[in-house]
């Protein structure tokens, strides 16, 4: 009995100790408690000095977190968007390699192409014709017209002649069609 009265005691006048206050002119020397009386500069109290520099410190301290946590999020998106770029760019740049790739092999098969015409034997020209790459100003009489790979070309008697200019003259360049 003597365990279970101490407990029930301690239970019993804890709220009793915080529901009531202490007052000499009342009977037994108890009230109720009427309001809370704060005293100016406790620690605790809000209008305290403490408490305001505490609480001053701890939105202090809580705004340049949010800061940091905010310019470290700006940053790492900055970050990201400077790898998204340079990623982006040397794409960019791998496409206009293999462009210029796949150009030096066109040009490589025209050039292949072009010395394997060079390299084919020239059909012989007549005897007393003159050399490939001469400029005539008129053409020998019965020169027939025949266009060849969108060229016009003048065949007379075995020997081809290409129209041009010469500045602002019309001459005529034996060529091989």
């Amino acid at each position: 009995m003597k365990k279970m009265l101490k407990p029930l005691v301690i239970s019993l006048s804890l709220p009793m100790l915080l529901l009531v206050e202490y007052a000499p002119e009342a009977p037994l020397g108890l009230r109720a408690a009427r309001e809370a009386n704060a005293i100016i500069g406790a620690p605790l109290t809000p209008l305290s000095v403490a408490g305001v520099a505490r609480r001053t410190t701890r939105r202090t301290v809580y705004a340049t977190s949010a800061v940091a946590a905010s310019n470290a999020a700006a940053a790492s998106s900055a970050s990201a968007q400077q790898q998204q770029a340079t990623a982006e760019q040397q794409a960019a740049t791998a496409q206009q390699q293999a462009a210029v790739a796949q150009q030096q092999a066109a040009t490589a098969q025209q050039q292949a192409a072009a010395q394997q015409r060079t390299a084919a034997a020239p059909p012989p020209q007549p005897a007393g014709a003159p050399p490939i790459g001469h400029i005539v100003t008129a053409l020998p009489a019965g020169c027939v017209s025949s266009p060849q790979g969108g060229v016009q070309y003048f065949n007379c008697a075995g020997v081809f002649y290409r129209p041009a200019f010469q500045s602002n003259n019309l001459v005529y360049v034996v060529s091989q069609p």
